[in-house]
């Protein structure tokens, strides 16, 4: 497990740095536009990593499009776009938190669509982190409703389509290869982004030649949405949905971090706290109960 916590730290600092790419990138680029730049920079990285390795096969297994469609609708095109276009109206700290109600998704879309059954410690681990996170906002719920539906609606809206495909990942794809879901993934999102761009606005070239805005492509797309997107399924693959989604209870916390680094803002007590709460809500929701060790342990022998 000491492999997946780590994995799930790397993952964290990378999507809490997001949040600010994304920021840098709506405005110039547009919601779609930051879709489609963060899928294409990222499908860049991966495809030649997908086709080496596809080369080396020596029985190349029939790939299942259309689960790789699903998962690249919601994980990719669905989701991004709705966190650009909630950062339009909230602030990156604000999605960030939103963004942290994940778990809870993918837990109750499990129970009620695939039939998971969750432990009593699993939904302990939901319910302490989810106070981590109320601590980093200072208890202050009713910043979060302020807003009209775009922002607040947009981001719940994400975060249950990564919470189904959390869970479609795991029952449907288990056997279909991480460079493989990542790559597809991106593709689809690269096209849905360029498709939606031109039905909406199309950005100006000139205007993406700043700093702020390479340096957010290049971060979010081949960061963000490559080497991370690898990490994620990496963590589905290994342990489980319910761990993976966790993730995001870590990136509030990295966004500030990045946020005092990158834009100077403060360190809080809250911070420091909620972040202790959340590392504890982590390591609770991981634990399985004797009966899934077990299983697991039949399986792997």
């Amino acid at each position: 497990m000491a492999r997946m916590y780590l994995s799930l730290i790397g993952l964290s600092l990378i999507w809490g740095l997001s949040f600010v790419f994304i920021k840098w990138l709506v405005v110039p680029a547009g919601v779609w536009g930051t879709v489609f730049l963060r899928c294409l920079a990222g499908a860049v990285i991966l495809l030649p990593i997908f086709f080496v390795k596809r080369r080396k096969q020596k029985e190349k297994q029939p790939l299942p499009y259309w689960k790789l469609l699903v998962v690249g609708l919601t994980n990719a095109a669905i989701p991004w776009g709705m966190i650009a276009l909630s950062e339009t109206q909230i602030n990156s700290n604000t999605a960030s938190i939103l963004n942290a109600t994940t778990p809870i998704w993918t837990g109750l879309i499990g129970f009620l669509i695939f039939a998971v059954s969750l432990t009593s410690f699993q939904w302990i681990g939901i319910i302490v982190g989810f106070i981590g996170i109320l601590v980093l906002m200072n208890f202050d719920i009713s910043g979060l409703f302020s807003s009209n539906f775009v922002g607040v609606g947009t981001m719940i809206i994400a975060t249950i389509c990564y919470g189904f495909s959390s869970q479609f990942t795991k029952r449907q794809l288990s056997g279909t290869s991480i460079i493989a879901i990542s790559t597809f993934q991106l593709l689809v999102g690269t096209v849905v982004g360029f498709i939606g761009m031109l039905l909406t606005e199309p950005f100006v070239i000139s205007e993406l030649f700043t700093t702020e805005v390479l340096l957010g492509i290049i971060g979010l797309g081949c960061f963000g949405s490559g080497i991370a997107t690898l990490i994620f399924f990496y963590i589905i693959s290994e342990s489980s949905p319910e761990f993976a989604s966790t993730v995001t209870y870590l990136v509030p916390a990295t966004a500030m971090i990045w946020g005092f680094v990158l834009l100077g803002e403060p360190i809080s007590y809250n911070l420091i706290l909620g972040l202790m709460i959340i590392f504890v809500g982590v390591f609770l929701s991981s634990r399985k109960s004797k009966k899934q060790a077990t299983a697991l342990l039949k399986s792997a022998s």
